[in-house]
């Protein structure tokens, strides 16, 4: 059973398990916290207290909060951290990669690490000749765009399946969950929500002053040059604080997809950022 945390009328919902440097997991839109349920275990049994969060208006958190932008999830993740007695290093899949970013930059006292997962971190511009060129990229571009607009949950689940090139072994209950899930009365308004707020976090990578270890699946359709868009982002961040790896064959989502990757990659990364803090 998850634990909660409230935030004013609202309650966010959150595992945690395991003993040591606090780490916290924040996933994608129109997910929640068991998209990390093969990286959780691994990290707490690494030797780590982990908080697995499921964020403002996801899977277990409470619905009907005035907002889903970045800078919101953000609050929501340094409220938690806050809470546990931080600092943290925070991973953050897809939009709550650039909450991670915010959170970072607003308070730095409380985040000693980010982790990014196929972020959505910098303002988004259509690449036209790419919708041309790339098709995954096409496609998936059109699937979010029937999301956003129209609330559709097949469209979304014909996204997921694009955006996850090779399935984890679990996939039929994995879709079905989520499918049960965004069935619920408000869960899809919420996807629409976070797809239409600000892109809000790229002003904030200046204002970095930690490390960022940005991870990309090579197979990502949400950008036709997914390493370009990590290289973007470490252009943006402080001279020397980031770092990117780019996992062959993985598409949106690298932990789900390719866990063992994620969990060397970030173990890693904690075992430098936490040193160093």
């Amino acid at each position: 059973m998850p634990e909660y945390l409230t935030i004013g009328e609202h309650t966010l919902a959150y595992d945690l398990t395991g003993e040591g440097p606090l780490v916290v997991l924040a996933h994608g839109l129109g997910d929640s916290r068991h998209s990390y349920r093969f990286v959780a275990p691994a990290l707490a049994a690494a030797g780590y207290r982990v908080a697995n969060v499921d964020v403002r208006g996801c899977g277990d958190s409470g619905l009907g909060w005035d907002g889903y932008s970045r800078t919101d999830i953000a609050g929501d993740l340094v409220a938690l951290v806050r809470h546990l007695g931080g600092p943290a290093v925070i991973v953050g899949h897809s939009m709550s990669g650039g909450a991670a970013t915010i959170a970072a930059a607003t308070a730095p006292d409380l985040i000693n690490g980010v982790v990014e997962l196929a972020p959505f971190t910098r303002k988004q511009a259509a690449d036209l000749g790419a919708l041309v060129r790339v098709k995954p990229y096409r496609k998936g571009a059109l699937l979010m765009a029937r999301v956003a607009m129209l609330g559709s949950l097949p469209a979304w689940k014909t996204y997921l399946d694009l955006a996850y090139p090779a399935k984890p072994a679990d996939w039929d209950a994995e879709l079905a969950r989520i499918d049960a899930k965004m069935s619920e009365p408000g869960r899809m308004k919420v996807l629409q929500a976070m797809c239409q707020s600000a892109a809000d976090a790229g002003a904030q990578l200046p204002h970095v002053a930690c490390p960022v270890l940005i991870v990309e699946g090579s197979a990502d359709p949400d950008w036709a040059d997914p390493r370009a868009e990590g290289e973007r982002i470490l252009a943006e961040l402080p001279q020397g604080l980031g770092e990117l790896a780019v996992i062959e064959g993985a598409g949106h989502y690298p932990h789900a997809q390719t866990p063992q990757e994620v969990v060397e990659l970030t173990l890693s990364f904690l075992a430098r950022t936490t040193a160093r803090a």
